[in-house]
């Protein structure tokens, strides 16, 4: 299965070097005595570019700390991708579905709001970026997949908050999620690494789901750039990603 992985952060590395070159490139600004990169348009689609290179880093880390061993710090990734891989089908849907709605521009404002108004002196910075409630979101993804035919909202939204709730116990430490990590002979904390313990087998298949995702998050924002030619090697790579796998998802046309 890694093998599978590393071929498919190859493809996608592809995909997003094409993608990124269809919209406006960030310019230099000038920030204290340097300058930083921006995007001086701040549209839809630059946002996703960026949601999407965070899925593709976030992948590579995932990976990473998988073949380590380090498997409650893998989980803490999943869940950042969780949340991009959402952020992607919340704006993608703005264009492939009914336009951009009020709750999506109040996004991309906190998005793109700088994170200190006075960099100068960043303890004196009235920045306050107003984040939009992830219920919202998940809520909003959720009616759209219902219009398309694909899930029930309520069930969805309430299963995303579950694997969510989930989650979050690795991120901030629960105690039932740092107890996987006790066992062995003799019991004890495994803070060297868990490879070769039962849970190994279990992460490494969670995380085919994250890549999984990340196909489908390539494949919406291709068809949001109009990028047809992208969108068709995304999906044609995708089904071969799913046989590869043993499983079957979409239709082989």
């Amino acid at each position: 299965m890694d093998t599978q992985f590393t071929l498919c952060l190859e493809q996608m590395e592809s995909w997003f070097r094409l993608l990124e070159k269809s919209i406006p490139q960030p310019k230099k600004i000038p920030f204290l005595h340097s300058f930083v990169f921006r995007y001086k348009e701040k549209t839809l689609e630059q946002a996703l570019i960026q949601k999407l290179a965070r899925v593709v880093t976030g992948l590579h880390s995932a990976r990473i700390l998988l073949n380590c061993g380090f498997l409650q710090e893998q989980v803490a990734i999943n869940r950042i991708l969780e949340e991009l891989q959402q952020d992607i089908s919340f704006l993608a849907y703005a264009r492939l579905r009914d336009g951009t709605t009020e709750l999506q521009l109040r996004y991309l404002d906190a998005f793109y709001e700088e994170e200190f108004d006075i960099p100068e002196n960043p303890v004196a910075s009235t920045q306050k970026r107003p984040l939009i409630p992830r219920k919202k979101i998940i809520a909003y993804i959720a009616r759209k997949e219902t219009d398309m035919g694909i899930s029930n909202p309520s069930y969805a939204t309430e299963l995303t908050r579950t694997l969510s709730k989930a989650y979050s116990g690795f991120v901030h430490g629960a105690s039932p999620q740092i107890m996987n990590m006790y066992g062995g002979f003799p019991p004890q904390f495994q803070i060297s690494g868990m490879l070769g313990t039962n849970h190994e087998q279990e992460h490494r298949s969670d995380l085919w789901n994250y890549f999984y995702r990340g196909l489908l998050s390539f494949n919406e924002v291709a068809l949001v750039f109009e990028e047809l030619k992208v969108a068709e090697s995304i999906s044609s790579y995708t089904i071969s990603f799913e046989k590869a796998a043993g499983n079957v998802y979409t239709k082989d046309s």
